[in-house]
């Protein structure tokens, strides 16, 4: 899950064991009910692709609560609605099958879910009448599945910025689970 580059900057700051804690705690190959339930009640994601030469790209994907589904322990499809023609980040996916999936919500309480994995473009399949309107369909087998900490997503519906964004003279606010028993020795000092 980590690479070098990521662990150069936890050891800078001190954070490589609450970083293997999250991994221990939190990562996942298999998709659990709260994840399914959270993924199919999404209207919409956020896809991160790259091309063959590592370009990347990230594209917003919305459609009507439940367009993405769940299909098995570790795979979850949706549809490819009509676009600009572009196909930026499915033109990709045919040359670089890795990509990131972000489900969020930005509401009172935040949530966010990653899933990261291989993905496939399907032109032709069975299920392709169960998305109305879709033109094909993509099925992305998950290989790190991990929840992410929600604490800077702004509240849309209320209009409110997210309380723990940074404000100059204030102390910063900590989020609960980093006094979580199972977090708590793991959590490195605040850096300035």
């Amino acid at each position: 899950m980590y690479h070098e580059g990521n662990r150069v900057l936890q050891r800078k700051f001190g954070s490589t064991d609450l970083a293997d804690r999250l991994l221990q705690v939190t990562h996942h190959t298999t998709f659990n009910k709260h994840d399914q339930s959270f993924i199919e009640s999404a209207a919409f994601f956020f896809l991160a692709t790259a091309d063959s030469s590592g370009q990347p790209d990230c594209s917003f994907k919305g459609g009507a609560v439940g367009f993405v589904r769940v299909t098995s322990s570790n795979e979850l499809i949706f549809p490819d609605y009509d676009g600009n023609g572009m196909f930026k980040s499915l033109g990709n996916i045919t040359a670089n099958p890795q990509v990131g999936l972000l489900f969020i919500t930005m509401e009172a309480r935040p949530k966010r879910l990653r899933v990261n994995g291989r993905a496939e473009v399907i032109l032709e399949s069975p299920l392709m009448p169960e998305f109305s309107g879709a033109q094909l369909l993509v099925k992305v087998t998950a290989e790190h599945i991990f929840p992410n900490c929600p604490r800077y997503i702004p509240n849309i519906e209320a209009g409110q910025p997210s309380e723990y964004i940074p404000q100059a003279n204030q102390a910063p606010l900590e989020p609960e689970w980093k006094s979580f028993d199972i977090f708590k020795d793991a959590v490195p000092p605040r850096h300035k």
